[in-house]
């Protein structure tokens, strides 16, 4: 087992550092699109968590965007990213493997939470709290789709 076989589960680690919502959406979305994951992710194989994952991404979008929006970093922010990032990490695991992915993928969203945070402030105060928005919503939602679309496989092979 080499470090590149958790490279996914720590790409999407990244992702949620920044957008706690988005690796579940995007592996909802893959599953929408007869995607397959190498590690187990049953829950988004039922209907309610997998329209529920994708509506949680959209709102998060949304909601990122109001000036009552809580930082990142607060425990409610941080618990989410922990456990989408578990959650998302250990599906892109390789088979026998999910819980070091959970593990790689939540070591690497709660630091950079931090860090993602720090750059989103000073985004705010150089173009507005909208504006580094939108940007970072565009970045990281297409991160997000990359590494979700390079680390499953279509359900056919």
């Amino acid at each position: 087992m080499t470090i590149r076989s958790l490279l996914s589960s720590a790409l999407i680690g990244a992702v949620a550092s920044a957008r706690s919502m988005t690796p579940m959406a995007t592996l909802a979305a893959a599953r929408l699109a007869h995607r397959k994951t190498s590690g187990e992710l049953f829950l988004l194989d039922r209907p309610l968590f997998k329209y529920g994952a994708l509506a949680m991404g959209a709102g998060e979008l949304f909601g990122d965007k109001m000036k009552t929006a809580p930082d990142r970093t607060v425990l409610l922010g941080l618990t989410a990213r922990v456990a989408s990032a578990g959650i998302a990490g250990s599906a892109l695991a390789p088979k026998g493997r999910e819980a070091a992915g959970a593990a790689v993928a939540v070591a690497t969203a709660v630091p950079l939470a931090y860090l993602t945070l720090a750059a989103r402030k000073r985004a705010m105060a150089n173009i507005g709290q909208t504006r580094s928005g939108l940007i970072e919503d565009a970045l990281i939602v297409a991160a997000g789709i990359a590494v979700v679309a390079w680390a499953t496989r279509s359900k056919s092979n």
